[in-house]
């Protein structure tokens, strides 16, 4: 492991960052391109400031904790949590729906197949479609309303409200938009992989590369562990070996692409997180005294 991880240089893991970064800034764009469609009245910079923010709170079961960036929104201009969740269940949805086109993508231009990848790319795709339906989350406000409205008929309300506002990003502008900025990001994410693998000797086609690494990504959100950690390294660990790769690669490789992408973003949250709960805090004063 020590002998492959002294094979990188400098230079190498500076690119593998700046890939990262490219990840998140288009992510961050698309996030703006959905909070300025939801009508919300802040510039990019702030809006940029709420989803790298969000970063620091990756580390949470489901990656709930992301949804700080609803309190900083609520701060700075008002608007409460129901009128805001979209955002959160677009940008979520839209990154399952970018990571399983790109896996169909790269299984289609892969040379050897992987056993189950298919299926997790049609559920992905399924669950980001049903997710940014307005017509079904309104006719699931409606079930539950009926079937538990009077003990929590606020809860529903406000889930009618919600999916009353995810018509705001069914416009098939906005949905090429954002599939094309998540496809990018994603693809940069993968495209590092496959760098770091040819740096470390493995002889791992590109489309292979990106086909493992989002699998093993997706993988390690269904568990639902914090950050999928555990999950997402054993299936890279494993896919990596099935792909014929040996362990003494396999395994830092994964250690470095997890830390360049999931720790290197929590990094980088964790540094803008007090400036965005400072801003905000700011903010809610001025309006206070206004």
């Amino acid at each position: 492991t020590m002998t492959a991880l002294r094979r990188l240089t400098w230079p190498e893991v500076l690119l593998l960052l700046l890939l990262s970064l490219t990840n998140y800034g288009l992510r961050g764009l698309r996030w703006h391109l959905f909070a300025s469609r939801l009508g919300l009245p802040l510039s990019i910079g702030a809006n940029l400031r709420h989803f790298l923010g969000g970063f620091a709170m990756s580390v949470t079961p489901g990656r709930v904790g992301e949804l700080v960036r609803m309190r900083w929104i609520r701060r700075e201009t008002g608007w409460p949590f129901d009128r805001t969740a979209p955002l959160a269940l677009v940008d979520r949805a839209s990154d399952l729906g970018a990571m399983a086109l790109l896996l169909a993508l790269a299984l289609s231009f892969s040379a050897t197949g992987i056993a189950g990848a298919l299926p997790v790319a049609g559920l992905a795709l399924i669950v980001a479609w049903a997710a940014t339906r307005p017509a079904l989350l309104h006719g699931f406000a409606g079930l539950g309303h009926r079937a538990l409205g009077k003990r929590l008929p606020r809860l529903f309300a406000r889930v009618r409200r919600a999916a009353r506002a995810m018509s705001h990003f069914t416009s098939p502008t906005i949905l090429i938009l954002a599939s094309g900025l998540g496809l990018i990001g994603w693809f940069a994410e993968g495209w590092a992989f496959y760098l770091l693998l040819g740096w470390m000797g493995a002889d791992t086609g590109l489309w292979a590369a990106i086909a493992i690494f989002i699998l093993a990504t997706l993988a390690g959100g269904l568990t639902g562990a914090p950050g999928g950690l555990g999950g997402a390294e054993a299936a890279m660990v494993a896919l990596l070996l099935l792909d014929g790769v040996p362990v003494e690669i396999a395994l830092p490789a994964t250690l470095i692409i997890r830390v360049t992408t999931l720790w290197f973003a929590i990094g980088l949250g964790r540094a803008v997180f007090p400036l965005a709960e400072r801003f905000s805090k700011k903010t809610t004063h001025d309006l206070e005294n206004d």
